[in-house]
């Protein structure tokens, strides 16, 4: 392999360890407003957006031992969309932009956490909650057992004082 592509190769490699995903998307007639427009949308949630040659970007991902179904989709020009510990927030922001610009950019696929998402598995990521709501979510269902628990010991602790009380109010 010559220098230059060992050069882009490692360069596509450093942008992948950025996050534990990469979503692949197609752009088309985009212009440099809407490319800065796009990736300061993603720089919100700490994500990026590299343009990468298909072969460069293939290399990168046979060494990191990402699924056979990638060669499917590369073809084209491909962006890659990585960083940040969010990917429902960032595919959310990549969908949505895809939405109202249809013909300047369309998901391919991703990969998150070593495994292949199609363009649905994509479409389905971006429609799950932020993660900061689905923490709070899990805490809440975690939550509800420990009050509950409080309630029956501080109950019994209540019933235990009322008759103790009411005993010493008998003896008086």
């Amino acid at each position: 392999m010559r220098l230059e592509k060992k050069y882009l190769v490692s360069e596509v490699s450093e942008h992948l360890d950025k996050s534990t995903y990469v979503i692949l998307s197609r752009f088309g007639s985009i212009t440099v407003e809407d490319t800065a427009a796009l990736r300061k949308e993603l720089a919100s949630e700490n994500a990026e957006l590299h343009v990468v040659k298909n072969s460069i970007f293939s290399v990168a991902a046979k060494e990191r031992s990402f699924p056979e179904q990638l060669r499917d989709v590369l073809s084209g020009p491909t962006a890659i969309i990585v960083g940040g510990v969010n990917p429902s927030a960032v595919a959310k922001i990549v969908y949505e932009y895809q939405e109202k610009n249809q013909e300047k950019i369309e998901i391919k696929a991703a990969v998150l956490d070593g495994g292949f998402l199609s363009v649905k598995d994509v479409i389905a990521l971006s429609k799950l909650p932020s993660l900061d709501v689905l923490q709070a979510q899990i805490l809440g269902l975690l939550n509800t057992p420990a009050q509950q628990a409080v309630r029956v010991l501080q109950a019994s602790t209540q019933n235990l004082l009322n008759v103790l009380n009411a005993k010493i109010d008998q003896d008086n």
